[in-house]
């Protein structure tokens, strides 16, 4: 019989021989700042945990492209960068190789290769490749530095030290997830067109029409709104400014130029950059202190230098503007000069001065310049945007003088030469059909910082002989074209053997000037000039690199103006030298030219 139950005892007890339970333990209450500790490291571990499931929408593949095109990015290119710079070109770069590694991740996932990792192998790769950046990005930041440091020196600048390196690189991932941002929404629009197509069509067919639609609606929005309303707006700001006058220019008095009172262009009509033209230069006063100082031009008495010039009006052709240039021409008499030189301006319609000093020094004075303009926009703008233009307007203003100058009695009239820098020397070489023409109707021509796309360029550099650079392309032995990358252009105009026959036709083009060697194919393509020996001022070991090299030259391009003479889109004393190769003239010993040179830079 089972004993009776206490009332009040436990009948959990165990009876009599039997081992005893313990007791539980009554819990101990945790203080409250450690309750509280611990809730927030367990939100934490939430957290990182949820970011770790998201980066399932992350391409790997795309972050590994990115990590080594931003570290290849900082490896120099042509010209010294500055940190702004730099920064949005990483962030470039990085964007650009996202892209491209995504692409290649989802071709290979189309093709049916798929990999699947355990949780363990995939927060293990996530590792690695956060420890690989942690690495790799300081380290190239510090080498970047120092290659920009050796880029400066190479080109007679200051040294800079690593300045606004967080700057730099917080500017690179805002510049890259902005990119980023912008794709990835791309292809969500593309993903609602195809799933609202699929319901009519089949899906292969929906996909390839969803991104049609999409990438004709974003370039229209691109084209027809962006980049329409901004030439628009900066059409208008630089015709407005096209009505100011620079500060050192003043309205010429002399009867030899435009813009005179005598003139039949008003002061008012030439623009901004063609009163800087006709509004500053050396007088004949300064041209014949010049010459008596200098060996070669002892004995000759200066002239006063022509200068005509046509701006740009709402109503006039370019025919009509290049009527007004022979008109001026007619009236300063400049056909009995012994130097006649046609110009084709750069966008805004300026001429170097450099270049038309020069040949004003160099030849005492005895010569005339003739230019127009065409445009509003500077350069940079009609590099991108008309490329039609340039080669029309120096055709018309050619054939115009052309004309006239056919008319002349062929004993007395004055050579006549070509002469364009940049997008001029782009419209000029337009005016020609080929060597051949330039050969039948000019006494010479020089071509400076000629862009990558001109075609007589192209053609002439890829004719070049077996054997010889692309920067510095001998063409035919040097019987006619000659090609100077120096900033002592002696050095490369004169070291081939063969005689330089007449008219003589002068590239110059630097090594480092990315004017001259940006193109499209840079993105998929490594160029013949990257493949050969570097030009004096290129670092030896700069490689080519799929769409970071494009985007370096590019970047390259906005401040190939920003270094010193005879480097980047600097010519200003390569001038006298080649000035002299293709109007021949005689006498001149390199001290002569040594006295030139430094006369334009005093004068500059």
């Amino acid at each position: 019989m089972a004993p009776a139950v206490v009332p009040g005892s436990s009948a959990a007890e165990p009876s009599a021989g039997a081992p005893a339970k313990p007791l539980p333990k009554p819990h101990a209450k945790a203080p409250a700042g450690q309750t509280n500790a611990r809730r927030r490291l367990q939100e934490t571990a939430e957290r990182i945990g949820a970011r770790v499931r998201a980066m399932d929408k992350v391409s790997p593949t795309g972050l590994c492209f990115a990590l080594a095109f931003l570290c290849v990015s900082l490896a120099p290119s042509l010209i010294p960068r500055t940190w702004g710079f730099q920064g949005v070109l990483s962030g470039l770069c990085a964007a650009g190789g996202y892209g491209l590694g995504s692409a290649i991740g989802a071709f290979t996932r189309w093709l049916g290769f798929k990999h699947t990792w355990s949780k363990k192998t995939s927060k293990i790769l996530w590792l690695i490749l956060a420890a690989l950046a942690l690495i790799l990005i300081p380290l190239f930041v510090i080498l970047g530095s120092r290659w920009q440091t050796e880029l400066r020196l190479l080109m007679g600048m200051e040294a800079d030290g690593p300045t606004h390196v967080l700057g730099q690189l917080g500017l690179a991932l805002l510049t890259a997830f902005a990119v980023v941002f912008v794709g990835r929404n791309l292809l969500r629009a593309i993903r609602w067109v195809t799933r609202k197509l699929s319901r009519w069509i089949p899906r292969r067919a929906a996909v390839l029409a969803g991104s049609i639609i999409v990438a004709i609606a974003f370039l229209t929005l691109i084209d027809g709104t962006l980049v329409r309303g901004s030439m628009a707006l900066l059409n208008n700001i630089y015709s407005a400014t096209d009505r100011d006058t620079p500060p050192h220019a003043v309205q010429p008095t002399s009867p030899a130029r435009s813009g005179s009172p005598e003139s039949g262009s008003s002061w008012e009509s030439l623009g901004y950059q063609g009163r800087a033209f006709v509004g500053q230069g050396p007088t004949q006063e300064e041209l014949q202190e010049f010459a008596d100082m200098t060996p070669a031009l002892k004995g000759v008495t200066a002239k006063d230098p022509i200068r005509v010039y046509a701006g740009l009006a709402e109503d006039d052709s370019l025919a009509d503007t290049a009527a007004q240039v022979v008109a001026e021409l007619d009236r300063t008499n400049a056909w009995d000069r012994d130097v006649l030189m046609v110009a084709t301006a750069t966008g805004t319609g300026w001429i170097d001065p450099a270049f038309s000093n020069t040949l004003e020094f160099q030849h005492a004075g005895d010569t005339a310049i003739a230019s127009m303009q065409y445009s509003f926009l500077p350069s940079w703008v009609s590099f991108l945007s008309d490329r039609e233009t340039p080669p029309t307007a120096g055709k018309a203003l050619f054939e115009a003088v052309y004309a006239a100058w056919l008319e002349k009695p062929e004993a007395s009239r004055p050579k006549i030469y070509v002469y364009g820098l940049s997008l001029g020397s782009y419209g000029m070489q337009g005016a020609f059909s080929g060597l051949q023409d330039i050969n039948e109707r000019t006494n010479g021509a020089l071509f400076v910082g000629t862009p990558n796309f001109t075609p007589m360029w192209r053609q002439t550099t890829d004719s070049r002989d077996p054997g010889s650079p692309e920067i510095t392309p001998v063409i035919n032995g040097g019987h006619q074209v000659r090609f100077s990358t120096k900033a002592n252009a002696a050095d490369d105009l004169w070291n081939l053997k063969k005689d330089w026959r007449s008219p003589r036709v002068v590239y110059l083009q630097h090594a480092s000037d990315a004017v001259t060697w940006w193109s499209m194919d840079l993105l998929w393509n490594s160029p013949d000039w990257l493949n050969e020996p570097a030009g004096p001022d290129r670092r030896v070991n700069m490689v080519w690199t799929p769409i970071v090299t494009f985007l370096q030259v590019t970047f390259d391009m906005l401040v190939s103006g920003g270094v010193p003479y005879g480097h980047g889109h600097m010519y200003q004393l390569e001038y006298a030298d080649a000035l002299g190769a293709i109007t021949e003239v005689t006498g001149w010993r390199e001290s002569d030219y040594d006295l030139l040179r430094n006369r334009i830079a005093e004068f500059d």
